[in-house]
């Protein structure tokens, strides 16, 4: 059933891009392309088309001009030629993108995520010069060159009565589709989200008020091309398969770590010219930059940045939405009720449709004055006019709404001034153009409103000098007005608050009055604003009143702030507890059934946690009778370090002839791993396996010593960062950071001598997860000749040959297991199965594995599994690979785990079963227990979960 297609100047003082995701290299580097490969594309391209600092660097050579607009446009900005990147990318993975060091970069190094500077965002005008567009990435930004340009191709399918996969060389003919250019201002639904994170820290990092920029975007309208392949419904009404065309799925080229990038719009937003959507080549008359999408992206205006893809590979219409991991996992404002970890652990919230976001909201900011801008006021005389200053600053609305209004209140809202409203977007209103390279610019029958405007105020200086502070707020033509307090929520989305600059007056020592503007926050890591300084005094923040402070030392209020200043602490003791216990007392409760440790000098029985350790109750036990300072420090939250105080017990009092260390002796033990005691190993050698994936070879004490690690256990590994979680933000290499430590399987047999192998996976930072993996980035950092501490073994399952298994202290017989892995998780199942095929008294046991990865490259240990089973054979020895990224060579199973898979890949269920699985919580809480369960096993009694 197929569907029917449904007077301004520029202010003399005023970079995703937006949205989607950066991905691994889709090709190795390889020389540049002439331009006489892309000839047959058409000159409607920018010429060369290659990103322009790329091309500048590396001398591709300009065949033809891009033709100039008309004069009463806006001024397209000079961008000063860039001859090489920035010295931070130095290491990365974008080493090569050619970057502007005056970019205010907000995690990190890397992956990359940028605003520019206010000022200098402010000062560009209203065309933002490509160098300063502010950066939204994922990953890896993907390595094109012009032939890998020439042949990319947009597979469009779906619930399309025409499905077809289009080069650009078809997107430019004119007999299939007319290039367009418009006018657009992408914004990151993060933008001033810095605000939000100092009130309480939300989800994401923290972007200032330059998270938008602006841009000449050129292409194609995407209406057009979904005409071209005419969507339709399957099915006819009323029937149990028809499926209804009513979304349009956009995916990128990336492979981000829960897959690829993707989102999706409605199907009758996406085929409404007016909404302005267009797949887009050029922005600014010249190629894509690899940050913005190079070398095609879809643009999405009025909407958050998120909604605007770049590396565009695919376009599906389909019946239900995008069913792509950052569709539902960002990009919402959740409930203010919220807390960040609660929805981080409840995933129904992210799957409600009522909050997702689309349309911006209306918002404004201050650019003038600018942060620690300094104003000294003339002296006033009666003859003189009244000294003046300008306030000025941005706003925009969502959904091609334009700005109505923007109000200034000098005295906290008690009273509102309204502002004059520049749109520069106007002057393309007044005439049509159109030529090679920017095809069609016509705005003369749009009243859509696209692009940023912007305001300003001509107040008295006087007027300043009597204020706290100034505000700003906008209204757009929906009536949708700036709200004066935060709507804080778990994602810090959305912010828009009023704007509120805090105003300082000082005297100068000749005697001048002098103000100084102080804005709420800077962006990313930078310290200042008005709101970090408050809350350090205690002030309330969301309710900010504006007075000068008084001398700090000479009133009782100072004092009482410093005092609010003081930084909360968690309190781990009990009050009323004076109990003093000695060495010898603590040691005599070294039992598994009665454990006490000791954290800071403090002593505690642990015996009331046992059952309720998420970690297990050896978590506990391994320290019983011992100082646990540093392991507990280490791995515990606020939180749990306050819970400590309901099992203190007393204080541990030494005598002058009880050491607080006993002394050991100096002779290597026989076995490495002890329960109670960290040894350490030397690293020797690094394996990487794949591109997040190493083998880490620690030399154990001498050649000779045994592991000592039972089949099926773990050990926790302990090592101190080469740089903290802000450290490596601000760029440093080098310096000691916290102490981490997590529980590990080494992939090491029960009988290895002399050495330990470690297999890790490493999580990289991500905009969602800034720190990353804590430990895994520590591992990361190691080079050989460095340490790792290590202590054990743990766990509560072992596999003690002979077809038998020891699970929470009871023996069993087991002839049938089934193991499921995905990823990483390989470690413990591999660790088992070499057992049971290695044991040359067991004939029987069987096993079954299922093994869930991404791509055929995530596969670990393969070879390894293999190996297995050519030597047992299939009828004791089976594996099945699952893939959710498979190539179309892929021989083996598609997509998740799911009970069909359960069903025929794992043994049935029996007195003689039991099932092993190492994997993601949803994996096993969502798919493998209820599946298992409905094909009748009894989970609590045979699921041993690693």
């Amino acid at each position: 059933m197929a569907l029917a297609s449904p007077t301004s100047t520029r202010p003399t003082s005023p970079a995703s891009s937006a949205g989607g995701s950066a991905t691994d290299s889709l090709s190795p580097p390889s020389s540049v392309s002439s331009d006489a490969e892309i000839s047959k594309l058409s000159s409607n391209l920018p010429s060369p088309f290659y990103p322009p600092t790329l091309a500048r660097i590396e001398g591709v050579v300009q065949k033809y001009q891009t033709p100039a607009l008309p004069s009463e446009y806006p001024p397209l900005p000079i961008v000063e030629a860039a001859l090489k990147g920035d010295a931070k990318d130095v290491g990365t993975p974008d080493e090569w993108v050619v970057r502007d060091e005056r970019l205010v970069r907000l995690t990190g190094k890397w992956p990359f995520n940028c605003e520019a500077p206010l000022p200098d965002l402010w000062n560009a005008g209203f065309i933002t010069p490509t160098p300063l567009f502010y950066v939204r990435n994922h990953g890896i930004v993907p390595r094109v060159n012009q032939a890998d340009a020439e042949s990319w191709q947009l597979e469009i399918s779906g619930l399309v009565a025409n499905p077809i996969t289009l080069t650009l060389a078809d997107l430019l003919d004119p007999a299939q589709f007319s290039p367009i250019t418009l006018p657009i201002t992408l914004v990151c639904a993060g933008n001033r989200r810095k605000e939000q994170n100092v009130v309480r820290k939300s989800l994401g990092f923290s972007w200032g008020p330059a998270g938008l920029s602006t841009a000449l975007f050129t292409g194609v309208y995407l209406a057009d091309v979904l005409d071209k392949v005419c969507p339709q419904h399957a099915g006819e009404f009323g029937d149990a398969d028809f499926r209804r065309a009513m979304h349009v799925i956009f995916e990128g080229a990336e492979d981000l770590p829960n897959g690829k990038y993707g989102t999706s719009q409605l199907l009758r937003w996406a085929r409404n010219r007016e909404k302005g959507m267009m797949l887009a080549w050029a922005m600014n008359g010249e190629a894509l930059e690899p940050d913005h999408g190079y070398p095609l992206r879809l643009v999405v205006p009025g909407q958050i940045g998120g909604r605007s893809v770049k590396w565009l590979t695919k376009i599906i219409v389909s019946d239900i939405e995008s069913q792509h991991h950052l569709h539902f996992f960002d990009n919402k404002v959740l409930p203010t009720t919220l807390m960040p970890e609660q929805a981080r652990s409840e995933n129904e919230w992210w799957y409600d449709p009522r909050y997702i976001i689309n349309d911006l909201n209306t918002n404004s900011a201050i650019a003038n004055p600018a942060h620690d801008e300094t104003l000294t006021v003339a002296p006033s005389t009666p003859d003189a006019a009244p000294q003046m200053y300008t306030l000025a600053g941005y706003a925009y609305g969502g959904g091609g709404r334009r700005i109505t209004r923007v109000e200034i209140t000098l005295d906290a809202g008690d009273t509102w001034i309204l502002c004059d409203i520049n749109y520069p977007e106007d002057l393309y209103r007044q005439r049509p153009f159109k030529s090679e390279v920017w095809g069609t610019l016509d705005l003369t029958d749009r009243d859509e409103s696209f692009c940023w405007a912007f305001w300003k105020l001509d107040v008295p200086v006087s007027a300043l000098v009597d204020a706290g502070s100034v505000a700003v707020r906008a209204m757009d033509q929906g009536l949708n007005l700036q709200g004066q307090s935060m709507y804080w929520n778990p994602t810090g989305m959305m912010n828009n608050w009023w704007f509120r600059v805090a105003i300082h007056k000082t005297t100068s020592a000749a005697g001048d009055v002098v103000l100084s503007f102080e804005h709420p926050t800077m962006p990313g890591l930078q310290p200042g604003g008005w709101m970090e300084r408050m809350k350090e005094v205690g002030d309330d923040i969301l309710k900010p009143l504006f007075t000068d402070a008084p001398k700090a030392e000479d009133t009782e209020i100072a004092a009482q702030a410093k005092e609010k200043a003081k930084k909360p602490v968690v309190v781990m003791t009990k009050a009323g507890v004076d109990r003093k216990i000695s060495m010898a007392e603590l040691r005599a409760h070294n039992k598994e059934s009665e454990p006490w440790f000791v954290v800071h000098g403090e002593v505690y029985d642990g015996t009331g946690f046992l059952a309720k350790h998420p970690g297990g109750s050896e978590s506990i036990t391994l320290v019983a009778g011992e100082d646990a300072t540093d392991d507990f420090m280490a791995i515990h939250s606020a939180d749990a370090k306050s819970q400590l105080a309901e099992y203190h017990i007393g204080t541990l009092v030494l005598s002058d002839d009880e050491p607080a260390v006993v002394e050991v002796s100096s002779e290597p033990s026989a076995i490495f791993l002890e329960k109670s005691k960290w040894k350490t190993g030397v690293l020797v050698e690094i394996e990487k396996l794949n591109h997040d994936s190493r083998n880490y070879k620690f030399a154990l004490e001498h050649p000779e010593q045994l592991l000592g690690l039972p089949t099926g256990q773990h050990v926790y590994a302990r090592l101190r960062r080469k740089a903290s979680a802000a450290d490596a933000e601000a760029g440093a290499i080098s310096l000691e950071g916290e102490l981490v430590q997590r529980a590990y399987t080494p992939v090491s047999t029960e009988n290895a001598k002399g050495f330990l192998d470690m297999l890790i996976k490493v999580y990289h930072r991500t905009p969602e997860f800034p720190e990353g993996g804590k430990m895994t980035l520590g591992f990361e950092e190691l080079v050989v000749g460095d340490t790792v501490e290590f202590k054990g073994p743990l766990g509560s399952f072992k596999w003690l040959g002979k077809g038998t298994a020891s699970w929470r202290g009871v023996e069993r017989k087991a002839k049938n297991i089934g193991m499921i892995c995905a990823g990483s998780g390989i470690t413990p199942i591999i660790q088992v199965a070499r057992a049971i095929v290695d044991d040359e008294h067991d004939h029987e046991t069987k096993v079954w594995v299922l093994n869930a990865n991404k791509t055929e490259e995530d596969i670990l240990l393969r070879a390894d599994m293999d190996e297995l089973h050519k030597r047992r054979g299939p009828d004791r020895f089976r594996q099945h690979l699952v893939l959710s990224k498979a190539t179309e060579s892929w021989l083996s199973s598609r997509g998740r785990v799911n009970l069909d898979m359960l069903r025929a890949h794992l043994p049935p269920p029996g007195d003689d079963a039991l099932i092993l699985i190492c994997g993601p919580e949803p994996l096993i809480e969502l798919v493998v227990k209820p599946g298992l369960k409905e094909l009748g096993w009894d989970v609590e009694k045979q699921l041993v979960v690693f």
